[in-house]
């Protein structure tokens, strides 16, 4: 049997549970078409993948202590009639990555994984933080939970810089050794579309927009034997419910819908569908 990997790479909070909480649903309920279709998962998995798609089908924020630490999932998938292959989905915790910026560490075990020739990167489209001026450093500082001495100016700190110059530095280390590993194919998943879609822009457009820097890195910093495309993914289709919090419409809306995987939105170069299989589609095309 073939097999192909996958690593999952976000900042904490980019929507990689969600997405794979959505997957897991739209693979076992068959309710609408996909690329990717399941043959069966890895002994011992499934109660995890079962607790989060729960969650999502509920229109619930994931809960963290659901999903600490890192995990890997093994599919066996079929693309149509081709012969079937199995699928390592290392989902990396997002403070591995925030770890690799803020500490330049990184652990033995994040490291293999980072090593994959095929790169699913998320960003969460609403939650872009661009670059500010120094009036805002102790709003920032503060947001983050840095201490501040009044009167006193705010010292710079990793945390605090802007998402597109995380993800550069995180691309750049996926150039250089010991992560280097010759061509990679990276599907960009600017995560919370429904958010970003008023802007009337395509997912490449709003990249362009909203992350200049990450722009430029893409069409002249990369490798030339890389490939990247970028989709507008809405795996939650909207606002979900809080713990502690009041219920909310929206979510209210959401939990009404007669089909579920109909919630889910996949935006790219050809058009749109429900359809969460398109990135790793392509990624393994």
């Amino acid at each position: 049997m073939t097999v192909h990997d996958i690593v999952v790479l976000g900042l904490p909070g980019s929507g990689k549970t969600t997405f794979l909480a959505a997957l897991w649903h739209l693979l076992t309920s068959d309710e609408v078409e996909t690329r990717l279709s399941l043959v069966s998962l890895k002994a011992g998995e499934s109660a995890h993948l079962n607790e989060i798609a729960a969650s999502w089908r509920r229109a619930k924020v994931q809960e963290r202590t659901l999903h600490a630490g890192d995990r890997t999932v093994t599919m066996s998938l079929r693309n149509g009639a081709a012969p079937e292959f199995q699928l390592s989905f290392p989902d990396l915790a997002g403070e591995s990555f925030q770890q690799m910026w803020e500490a330049r560490e990184c652990a033995p075990e994040v490291a293999a994984s980072l090593r994959s020739a095929n790169v699913l990167l998320f960003i969460h489209a609403d939650k872009i933080k661009a670059p500010g001026w120094i009036a805002d450093d102790a709003e920032d500082a503060e947001a983050v939970g840095l201490p501040q001495e009044p009167g006193k100016p705010v010292p710079w700190n990793a945390r605090m810089a802007p998402t597109q110059v995380k993800v550069v530095d995180l691309l750049q280390s996926l150039q250089a050794p010991p992560l280097e590993t010759g061509a990679r194919s990276v599907a960009i998943v600017l995560s919370a579309w429904d958010r970003a879609a008023g802007a009337g822009m395509s997912p490449d457009d709003y990249l362009t927009a909203y992350l200049p820097l990450l722009r430029q890195y893409l069409s002249h910093g990369l490798d030339k034997a890389w490939t990247v495309r970028v989709f507008g993914v809405s795996a939650q289709g909207g606002v979900y419910d809080e713990t502690g919090k009041p219920p909310k419409e929206e979510a209210q809306r959401i939990r009404e819908m007669d089909v579920p995987s109909e919630r889910i939105t996949v935006v790219s170069a050809e058009g749109q569908s429900h359809d969460l299989t398109e990135p790793l589609q392509w990624l393994l095309a």
